[in-house]
Formats: structure tokens, C-alpha cells, sequence
């Protein structure tokens, strides 16, 4: 399960890196076609970079999102439920012990 956790943010900041090498090009593209400033050119990028960030933040909670629901649809335990059973075995086991 963490690894589809771990391959879905990678993925995530795959595109992001992405998207900010292409958000670059496009910039410099209407840089040279628009004769825009460069500090035009900054501000259009910074735009750009912060929506793409955005998209990102979204992308990263509906798979949270989405994870969360297959998890439970699947009957898995979280962690925190996972450390409260083996907490609850440990209990068991010391209390077979001192019937023994």
C-alpha cells in the first residue's frame, strides 16, 4: 500500500517538474513572439508556476482523498489502528503469562 502511496506523489512531482520546465519554455516562447520584458516574463512565469502549484496541492489531496476511500472499501487497517491491536496483543500476551 505505501508503495502506491510513494509512486503517486512521485508521480506528482514528476509532473510538476514537468510543468515547470514547460511553463519556462512557454514563457520564453511569448518572451520572443510578444517581445515581452524580462520582467514581464517573470511575473507571466511566477503566475504560471503558482497555478501550476496549485494544481499540484489538488492533485496530492484527491489521491489522499481517493486513497483513503480504497482503504477503507478494502477492510485495511491505518496505522493507527494497526498499533492499537499490537498494543492490545501485547496486553493479551502478559496476561497469559501470568496465568501460566
Amino acid at each position: 500500500m505505501s508503495d502506491l502511496i510513494e509512486k503517486t506523489l512521485l508521480a506528482g512531482i514528476g509532473a510538476l517538474a514537468l510543468s515547470q520546465k514547460k511553463a519556462e519554455e512557454l514563457v520564453e516562447g511569448l518572451q520572443r513572439q510578444f517581445g515581452l520584458s524580462e520582467e514581464k516574463g517573470q511575473e507571466l512565469l511566477s503566475k504560471v508556476q503558482e497555478a501550476v502549484s496549485n494544481q499540484q496541492q489538488r492533485l496530492e489531496e484527491l489521491a489522499r482523498e481517493e486513497l483513503k476511500k480504497s482503504v477503507t472499501r478494502l477492510g485495511l487497517v491505518n496505522r493507527e489502528e494497526f498499533k492499537q491491536l499490537v498494543e492490545r496483543i501485547e496486553v493479551l500476551e502478559q496476561r497469559l503469562k501470568q496465568t501460566e
